[in-house]
């Protein structure tokens, strides 16, 4: 079995990935279809992991905020699965790959409203109107959660972001009418749109990321805190959705050349876990055809490699 390689040869690997970075930087585009986002400098790398037991190690711009945008989905499924029975969340929502575009109103329809999976744009709408009816303000419960598993109470909102996304809701706001059409959205969708786009808009940058997510890499416990967050089963549950659905119709792909569980967003993050070990986080705004951070994917399969770990081995 590989052993594990030292704090001193990680800090050297992770060195090497960011300055190895910028060969991708000629690739891709960042995200348009958001106006705030597409002002963002596109030629930046930065990566962190955050050990099992709360300590980080990061090279690159790690402690440059940007907008986490459907990272942020994770947190809400994990703030549903705290609040709400597994029979009502998944009666409303699926667990299977999309094979689709993130935001396909085509297969929604297909399937009467309910959506393939948690984290796609339609199923991360249905887990924040599940939350919208369980939670005064869900966007500031999101926000406190997400504050307290990463232990940094200045993350915010950019109300920039928020703004923009609201201003060109249209595509979302048919996403969300086709699933009320159907019975499958409950709340009011403008009530909806705003508490989700808020969510998408909160800025972090990778070490606070890679510390809130560090609790699926510890058996569901916060390790900074010594709380429960998940329990074993659900983050073993989780995890596997992340692993099959986390990066759109690129899951699988992703999964052959990654083979950890993952979540992106097209503000340019993604978080990776490997299980017992540690959480990481990338983060560089070019993206793929997919909405993927085509640097931070790279970055993580050079992770993996000099890991020297098979994860799904």
């Amino acid at each position: 079995m590989p052993q594990p390689i030292s704090r001193e040869a990680l800090q050297a690997l992770l060195d090497r990935l960011a300055a190895d970075a910028p060969r991708c930087f000629g690739e891709g585009k960042v995200a348009s279809y958001i106006p705030a986002l597409a002002e963002v400098e596109p030629d930046r790398f930065g990566i962190a992991v955050c050990h099992a037991d709360g300590s980080v190690q990061c090279a690159g711009d790690a402690m440059t905020r940007f907008s986490i945008q459907s990272i942020s989905k994770t947190h809400a499924l994990v703030l549903a699965m705290r609040e709400l029975s597994p029979e009502e969340i998944w009666r409303r929502v699926g667990r299977e790959p999309s094979g689709q575009a993130f935001n396909s109103i085509v297969q929604l329809e297909v399937e009467n409203g309910v959506p393939r999976n948690p984290f796609i744009n339609a199923g991360a709408l249905m887990v924040t109107d599940m939350l919208v009816s369980q939670l005064f303000m869900p966007q500031q419960t999101i926000r406190e959660h997400v504050r307290r598993l990463s232990i940094t109470p200045s993350v915010d909102f950019d109300e920039t972001v928020a703004r923009s996304e609201m201003e060109h809701k249209a595509h979302n706001a048919a996403l969300a009418y086709l699933m009320q059409a159907y019975g499958n959205i409950r709340n009011d969708v403008e009530v909806v749109l705003d508490a989700y786009f808020h969510s998408c808009s909160l800025a972090m940058n990778c070490v606070e990321l890679a510390r809130s997510f560090a609790f699926l890499a510890n058996h569901g416990v916060n390790p900074f805190d010594g709380q429960a967050v998940l329990s074993p089963v659900q983050t073993r549950q989780m995890n596997a959705l992340l692993l099959t659905c986390g990066l759109y119709d690129a899951a699988g792909d992703f999964a052959w050349r990654v083979g950890l569980p993952g979540k992106s967003g097209v503000g340019g993050g993604i978080v990776a876990i490997l299980p017992r070990r540690m959480s990481i986080c990338v983060w560089s705004p070019r993206l793929d055809s997919y909405g993927n951070s085509i640097a931070g994917r790279h970055a993580l399969e050079g992770l993996v490699e000099g890991l020297n770990v098979t994860p799904l081995g």
